[in-house]
């Protein structure tokens, strides 16, 4: 049997654009790699993006190919009209082809993609790999029979089945090794400034601890449970591998690809204090110079820089965090399901790291247009991001994404629909809160972002004695300044945010 994954051609936000920091979907490999562990399956990869293969060439490669299975994932909303695309292309290419669609969007919304005229023979829900490889070795029998397979969701004769609730894999160490050799691995992070030249994707842990509202990352990994009248509750769980496991994939990334910084894409990297302790004396032996993102809890921070850990991550690599401020209001922390975050914790996390590391890039983002944003609350969240005076200050609109309660309550009110996917760019606000329009939220956050973002935030990064500093805000000063220039170009208003920041078209889409 042949499998082939695909990460199709997509318009990418301006941020993310494959030429400055386009990296490794980590779903891609460990698919692969699980896949390639199975008897009888030839697994292969291809990732459009760092490879520049537009929309023709990928249906002639596909059709070259002649495939058994197809498999194409998207946790984001932006981009599901691009993975529709590819899955109503491989029908039309490649027409005995059976496909099957992943990734937390779809997961999500299965009712809304599985039908009788669908171009998607199966959804695989939450955790994907056993899931795909049991998924195959059901559709290589002569008489397949997929309820046998849990964890999917598909079309027989005059409804869509919905079979058992796949159980997550306990042991992550189980899992087989992601396939990086099936990847153009000299073609992620490419680029001079950011997240370090050279850098890539990688991943302890999967899920969360905690259940924010606004945030659809931890639904694909939690625990699901059949509440019996056709609904699934949801609860949030979070695992890791060993630090045993995680140094082989380092070891591999280091020595074979020669990738020095990494990108931890985990929802939040520092749960478990044994693990950032290990992880942490762990490299430092290794002798290996790397540099380091991730995303962090800034309650765990406050609590290993107590137990004396924090200060062996900094040492161990640790360049670049991020932590989810979101509010200055605890009501509306507490509203939106991130308690923890109350009492002011995120300010003290912030603090250390500017006391104690000041070389670590630090940023910090804010969530804006909820339920009850007034001008005077937007007011409240830029006096709070001039008080913690951060490396990059982040406004985001909050955005309704399939898999949270604000996106049920905002389908349920007709606040939005099912087709407004496009704007999902956590840039464009797409909800009026009670006291301010969407436009009035698009218009103030305009306004947050130029009192923050601005000559003097650029000269101090610019002139910073940290090289990894001055590296970044070169970055952000080379991207935005490429942005501003394309919208004179195009004649657009800047104070216009839905068109400002519409997706770019890479040069090689349609070819």
């Amino acid at each position: 049997m042949r499998v082939v994954i695909v990460q199709p051609p997509r318009k990418y936000w301006p941020y993310t654009s494959e030429g400055d920091n386009f990296l490794l979907q980590q779903a891609l490999p460990a698919l692969a790699g699980a896949l390639r562990a199975e008897d009888g399956i030839d697994v292969h990869v291809i990732d459009c993006m760092p490879l520049h293969i537009g929309w023709r060439s990928l249906a002639d490669e596909l059709e070259r190919l002649d495939p058994d299975v197809v498999g194409c994932g998207e946790n984001h909303a932006l981009y599901a009209s691009e993975a529709l695309r590819f899955f109503r292309m491989v029908k039309e290419r490649c027409p005995r082809a059976k496909t099957v669609a992943g990734g937390g969007h779809f997961t999500n919304l299965a009712h809304r993609y599985i039908g009788p005229t669908s171009d998607i023979d199966a959804i695989a829900i939450g955790e994907g790999e056993v899931t795909f490889v049991e998924l195959c070795r059901e559709w290589g029998k002569s008489d397949p029979d997929l309820s046998k397979v849990d964890g999917l969701a598909y079309w027989d004769g005059d409804q869509m089945v919905r079979t058992g609730h796949r159980r997550l894999v306990s042991n992550l160490d189980d899992i087989p090794m992601p396939a990086y050799d099936l990847m153009p691995m000299h073609l992620y992070g490419k680029s001079r400034y950011l997240f370090s030249p050279g850098g890539t994707t990688i991943h302890h842990s999967r899920g969360c601890v905690s259940k924010c509202s606004f945030c659809a990352w931890w639904t694909t990994m939690a625990d699901r449970k059949d509440n019996g009248d056709g609904t699934t509750q949801l609860r949030p769980r979070w695992r890791s591998k060993s630090v045993d496991r995680v140094f082989e994939e380092i070891e591999l990334l280091y020595h074979r690809f020669g990738k020095r910084g990494y990108v931890w894409v985990d929802e939040s990297w520092n749960i478990d204090p044994k693990f950032n302790d290990a992880f942490a004396e762990r490299m430092l032996r290794t002798g290996m110079k790397t540099k380091w993102f991730a995303f962090m809890r800034a309650d765990c921070i406050v609590r290993d820089e107590k137990n004396g850990i924090l200060e062996k991550l900094v040492r161990s690599g640790l360049s670049h965090i991020l932590i989810g401020v979101e509010r200055a209001e605890d009501d509306t922390l507490s509203m939106l399901d991130k308690r923890f975050y109350t009492g002011g914790v995120a300010l003290e996390a912030l603090d250390i790291f500017k006391r104690k590391y000041p070389d670590v890039f630090v940023q910090a983002t804010f969530i804006v247009g909820v339920k009850e944003e007034s001008h005077q609350t937007m007011q409240n969240q830029l006096a709070m991001a001039k008080k913690i005076d951060v490396d990059f200050p982040a406004f985001h609109p909050i955005t309704p994404v399939p898999g949270t309660p604000i996106y049920d309550d905002a389908l349920a009110n007709g606040h939005i629909t099912e087709d407004d996917f496009d704007e999902f760019d956590w840039l464009t606000p797409v909800l009026d809160s009670d006291f301010m329009t969407k436009d009035e939220i698009a218009m103030e956050l305009y306004k947050l972002n130029k009192e923050l973002v601005n000559k003097r935030w650029l000269l101090r990064g610019l002139t910073s004695s940290v090289p990894y500093k001055r590296d970044m805000y070169i970055w952000f000063a080379k991207v935005s300044a490429a942005m501003a220039i394309d919208a004179v170009k195009q004649k657009i208003n800047p104070l216009n945010v839905e068109h400002y920041q519409q997706l770019v078209k890479p040069y090689w889409y349609d070819r």
